[in-house]
């Protein structure tokens, strides 16, 4: 079902690329706020899977009241072709974003794939946990398009959104993030471009140091949650907030971290690579520190 004409989210229409867990978020944040949305994926696979969790997610954010009273929701499509979806005319986006692995490489590639396409002065939107967007603005055919977002897992509820502004990013591209963010009743706090932002640079090797706390038997891991949690204030724990962020996911920005600013403290920690290893890659497999057999993210 289309939005109705009177929604914020009339008249935008939204490419996200990636259907993994936060371009799945992202694309279920926007319908529920009425914006159209074009989802891209090379895995089939995962494309088949994604209507079924960002309804699920539509679902529970309703529940939640974390959505607008009567808005209807924008229309989803998927497809496997970037061409066909991001320039299809009456379907071309306002806006995109590329929500892929949090890999430097394959991101560069999906941008300079996307600078080809769409227009110019519509804003490719990278969301990172960690890399650079100078960095990425290599591969962007146009720089003053390209800006950064770091939304927060799960994005239906988590209603911050850090804003990464490049050297290069123009002002019309930050006035347009600002705009789809107003729609989408998100609170964004602009940033200046460095490895892992705010968020990440200080969250990332704080989860790695509490890892190493239970690796070195100091305590266990609900130990180490229930003390952040009751004497620091944190609301869910390192290791839920880990297990949330997908191991996988927190060792990709971890080593973008050490790699780029060499600080020892973000390497990842033995542990936490061996978890990954084994596929306990928190919420999305079933099991990291915490087990969630029957849990639907």
């Amino acid at each position: 079902m289309a939005a109705e004409s009177g929604t914020p989210g009339a008249g935008l229409r939204l490419a996200v690329l990636g259907a993994g867990v936060m371009g799945s978020g992202i694309a279920a944040l926007a319908v529920g706020h009425g914006i159209a949305v074009s989802l891209i994926d090379l895995d089939r696979r995962r494309l088949d899977e994604a209507p079924a969790r960002i309804g699920h997610q539509v679902r529970m954010a309703q529940l939640m009241g974390a959505l607008p009273e009567g808005v209807a929701p924008g229309a989803l499509v998927t497809g496997l072709s970037l061409a066909d979806l991001v320039t299809a005319g009456d379907a071309a986006p306002t806006a995109v974003i590329e929500a892929v692995t949090e890999d430097a490489d394959a991101k560069a590639k999906v941008l300079a794939d996307l600078s080809a396409l769409v227009a110019p002065g519509v804003p490719i939107i990278s969301n990172t946990s960690a890399i650079p967007i100078d960095e990425l603005a290599r591969a962007a055919a146009r720089p003053e398009d390209l800006i950064g977002t770091h939304f927060m897992n799960p994005p239906y509820l988590i209603r911050t959104v850090e804003v990464i502004r490049g050297t290069w990013t123009g002002e019309a591209t930050l006035d347009a993030l600002r705009a789809l963010l107003s729609a989408l009743r998100r609170e964004p706090i602009v940033v200046t471009d460095a490895p892992g932002f705010v968020t990440s640079r200080i969250l990332h090797p704080m989860i790695n140091d509490a890892v190493r706390v239970v690796a070195a038997g100091t305590a266990d891991v609900e130990s180490v949650d229930r003390l952040m949690q009751g004497c620091l204030g944190h609301p869910t724990g390192p290791l839920r907030t880990a297990d949330l962020i997908g191991l996988d996911n927190l060792v990709d920005s971890l080593w973008v971290l050490h790699s780029r600013t060499g600080d020892e403290g973000c390497r990842p920690c033995d542990l936490l690579l061996e978890m990954v290893r084994a596929g306990h890659l928190g919420r999305k497999s079933g099991r990291g520190f915490y087990e969630y057999e029957g849990e639907q993210t």
